[in-house]
């Protein structure tokens, strides 16, 4: 039976071994918008895999030439695997790896192979549509509403984009948003690489692409990453990190908004907006030679400064912390606990993360599944945690400088008033807030400008 199921841009990597089906799989999908990339002497990017969807057939002769470490491939590109192996139908699953169970024979027909892929692209958007709605920006701070109002005046232009900040602090998500915003290029793709991951000699196949035949192993046309951001957006994250004839070869393709494919001698034109990131100071590099002046300006058309977490301050760590909590626990069960405590709440407020948001993730995620499985926020445990994550971190100078602050530069008053309210209602901080007219964030960052810790007397300030 004729499906009329649509798959549009789906990655589909084959890795054949001893089996010839790269050319078997070309042939099944050709009706689709599906590029088949022959994978099995390829470097993968998990930045493209992760831009778009994707999936991997394996022969399992792969297994016995040892070119494939499995678990660790699968862990560092997160998308579905199908084996393909001489196995009956109602094949014998202890064959194969345990944790896959997507699995065709050698002898596949076009439509089980059709099939079979429909069914993980179903799965492929569901995951993604789940992990985009829990992906929302979270900016209660000044600063990053700041930078928020700047996306939205420069969402809609054409011009190229320069998004500077630390390692961790959303580089990505702000370009997303770019893209998202734009009215024309918001309907194209979102192409997304690492700059920092491009081996050497695979540049041109990856940007440029090539032609079928154009070298031994290209069993298949490939639309290097120009032509796959056509019409949408290019994201090239850690440009800084791209050598200098990689550079020329860059800044030609924006100049001449076309690329030739290796093996080719006819010029595609491209219609893409370019944004760029990097946590480098770029200007130095100029001046230390490293990068390009010409570059650097054709890039910088319109520059955006991500903060830092700890410029954003605990009012959107807090809330940061708790958006991750709830994905890991789940609302349901997250619903079924007594509020975070405010002990726990202080210490994420009060500890360093120098790999900003990323790092406050995968604190979260430890603390999530360990509240998710013993269904209590236990205390013993999650300081155990805490002390492990701190542990691991330098403390950064001006973090030094906040603690021995000359307290006569405060407004004493304020924080007496502070003092005064909290002792009033027993410390608790709900109570606290609402007994002085504000909102318990505010009351968080008065605590914190003030250097006021739990239960501290009135008479401290006369000692």
């Amino acid at each position: 039976m004729r499906t009329t199921a649509k798959i549009e841009e789906l990655d589909i990597y084959v890795w054949e071994g001893k089996a010839d089906i790269v050319d078997r799989v070309a042939r099944c999908m050709a009706s689709f918008d599906v590029e088949v990339i022959r994978a099995d002497d390829v470097a993968i990017s998990p930045e493209r895999t992760a831009s778009r969807p994707s999936l991997a057939i394996i022969s399992v002769s792969v297994i016995d030439s040892g070119a494939l470490v499995l678990r660790d491939w699968q862990a560092a590109h997160g998308i579905p695997v199908v084996w393909v192996g001489a196995a009956p139908r109602d094949h014998d699953p202890t064959s194969y790896p345990s944790e896959y169970s997507h699995i065709l024979p050698l002898d596949f027909t076009c439509a089980e192979l059709r099939g079979m892929v429909m069914k993980l692209v179903a799965q492929i958007r569901a995951h993604s549509a789940k992990t985009h709605e829990s992906d929302a920006m979270i900016a209660n701070s000044e600063c990053m509403q700041a930078l928020l109002h700047e996306v939205d005046t420069f969402a809609d232009c054409d011009t190229s984009v320069l998004v500077h900040g630390e390692t961790g602090v959303g580089k990505e998500r702000i370009a997303q948003l770019l893209h998202e915003k734009h009215t024309r290029y918001g309907q194209g793709p979102f192409v997304a690489v690492n700059c920092g991951a491009i081996p050497d000699g695979l540049f041109e196949s990856l940007f440029f692409g090539h032609s079928k035949g154009s070298f031994t192993g290209a069993v298949v046309a490939h639309k290097g990453y120009f032509e796959q951001a056509d019409g949408g957006t290019l994201f090239l994250d850690e440009i800084g990190d791209l050598p200098l004839y990689q550079q020329v070869k860059l800044l030609r393709v924006l100049e001449d908004s076309a690329v030739t494919r290796i093996g080719s001698a006819t010029p595609v034109k491209l219609d893409f907006r370019l944004v760029a990131a990097s946590n480098k100071v770029l200007p130095q590099l100029v001046k230390d030679g490293t990068f390009r002046a010409d570059l650097y300006y054709r890039l910088a058309v319109i520059e955006l400064k991500i903060p830092s977490l700890e410029e954003r301050g605990a009012v959107d760590k807090i809330a940061i912390f708790k958006a991750f909590i709830s994905q890991v626990v789940g609302n349901e069960r997250l619903s079924a606990l007594p509020d975070l405590p405010y002990w726990l709440a202080d210490a994420v407020a009060d500890t360093y993360f120098p790999g900003n948001v990323r790092e406050l993730r995968n604190l979260a995620e430890r603390i999530g599944v360990t509240v998710r499985q013993i269904g209590a926020w236990d205390a013993a445990r999650l300081q155990r945690l805490l002390a492990l994550a701190r542990s691991s971190q330098p403390v950064p100078a001006e973090s030094v400088a906040e603690v021995v602050v000359d307290r006569s530069k405060w407004d004493m008053a304020e924080r007496n008033r502070v003092l005064a309210a909290l002792d009033a209602n027993g410390w608790r901080r709900q109570d606290t807030a609402l007994y002085l007219g504000i909102s318990r964030k505010v009351l968080w960052e008065k605590m914190r400008k003030y250097q006021i810790f739990d239960e501290e007397p009135e008479t401290r300030e006369s000692e």
